[in-house]
């Protein structure tokens, strides 16, 4: 009798805890084995894991302990942003809240909800971020190839194919057959932010390198590439940071 009221909150699979006023994700694993809560810093970002059956209001605890431990050592150590719910991913440069619909089957569906916009993510809690990765990529994609389109329309050129990769360190690459990778990642950033870099590759189809033709060509095909080229330089190492499910293990 009255056993509920007894039962303890399940774990987030992800948190945020401030350092030095920049809130900062922190994943959160469960762990059978652990038999005392552990903070670490693998590439993918900060790891706090919680033995099985603690009390979550004691792992808050000793994150807020340990929040000076930690914010002494991000800026030495790869800062990843996992896809995992409850996170706020900006999709194309909008904040959105990442929800499991609680369905097993379907596609990732936008929406809002009283606290603003939200992605329904299906299936279980072990695929989500699978499932949300799949679907970024799907639409980065169709985003990408739209605006290559467009560009090599307006500077004569021919692109053969878009490709999605995962690069760590690049935007784009082009081939001079005419195959343009892209960084998934573009699908977070604003709009224009895309556009700049579809218009950057496209035009390496003409001028194989960054001489003044080079950057003439972008400016033909975009006048107003100088905004989309000023928010990666400000912003580049922010969405960077954003991992695919697997990098880093």
């Amino acid at each position: 009798m009255f056993s509920f009221l007894r039962q303890r909150p399940v774990p987030p699979s992800v948190t945020h805890v401030d350092l030095d006023g920049v809130r900062t994700a922190v994943a959160v694993r469960v762990s059978k084995r652990s038999r005392s809560f552990r903070l670490s810093l693998p590439s993918t970002g900060p790891l706090l894991s919680v033995p099985e059956g603690a009390r979550w209001s004691d792992a808050e605890a000793f994150l807020d302990r340990h929040r000076h431990w930690l914010a002494a050592r991000l800026p030495r150590t790869a800062q990843g942003q996992v896809l995992a719910e409850g996170i706020d991913l900006p999709l194309r440069g909008v904040p959105h809240r990442v929800v499991a619909s609680g369905q097993l089957r379907g596609r990732v569906q936008p929406g809002a909800d009283d606290d603003g916009p939200i992605l329904l993510v299906p299936g279980s809690p072990e695929h989500l971020p699978r499932r949300l990765y799949d679907w970024l990529k799907a639409e980065a994609l169709a985003d990408l190839q739209a605006r290559s389109a467009v560009h090599a329309a307006r500077l004569g050129v021919t692109v053969r194919q878009v490709r999605m990769r995962s690069q760590s360190s690049r935007w784009g690459s082009c081939s001079s057959t005419g195959n343009i990778n892209y960084n998934w990642r573009l699908i977070l950033a604003p709009p224009h932010v895309l556009d700049y870099v579809a218009a950057h590759e496209v035009a390496h189809l003409l001028e194989m390198n960054h001489s003044p033709a080079f950057w003439a060509e972008v400016e033909r095909t975009l006048p107003d590439m100088a905004k989309g080229r000023a928010w990666l330089k400000a912003h580049g190492r922010a969405l960077m940071a954003w991992q695919a499910p697997g990098e880093g293990a």
